[in-house]
């Protein structure tokens, strides 16, 4: 008998995928922390990270943006939990209402330019810039990052200095 001809019944499968990847539970938990706050974002903010993205067609990101997004975090050891995901086009924040409201040190803009959000300064994609107390990166969208290499090499140099990785 061969191992790539094993079929298990219906029942076996079940049992050995009852756990899942994706917890269908954040929802519910995002909504519960946003309860003390006028933004809506998605994700836990446990480490006052601040993601601001500019996306019309869609509450938070397209699936795709969100995979790749998921996939950046990942490569900084973060997850949704240690995030603030705000969709600018829906909340229209400024700098002041992410620092008092969210509570950030870290704020990543893709998409969203440093004037925007009504900083006072202005500065070129992939610098760090600090100011207020937080740290602030300005980056192209996420959908032009997604298909250009060399952009992404620039993006992980700068979070590479953010997030302190090797």
């Amino acid at each position: 008998m061969s191992l790539d001809n094993i079929q298990l019944p219906p029942l076996v499968v079940a049992d050995l995928f009852k756990n899942v990847l994706i917890d269908l539970k954040t929802t519910e938990q995002v909504i519960q922390n946003q309860s003390n706050t006028s933004l809506a974002y998605l994700g836990n903010n446990n480490k006052q990270i601040c993601i601001v993205v500019n996306e019309e067609d869609a509450v938070y990101l397209k699936e795709d943006e969100l995979s790749f997004l998921l996939g950046i975090l990942a490569a900084c050891k973060l997850s949704m939990a240690d995030i603030a995901l705000i969709n600018y086009t829906k909340n229209k924040p400024t700098y002041t209402v992410l620092k008092e409201e969210i509570k950030a040190t870290i704020v990543l803009l893709f998409g969203v330019a440093p004037g925007t959000i009504d900083l006072p300064l202005a500065f070129p994609f992939y610098q760090l810039q600090k100011y207020n107390n937080q740290q602030y990166l300005y980056a192209p969208h996420l959908k032009e990052l997604m298909s250009n290499k060399e952009e992404k090499t620039k993006l992980w140099n700068s979070l590479k200095i953010v997030f302190s990785l090797g």
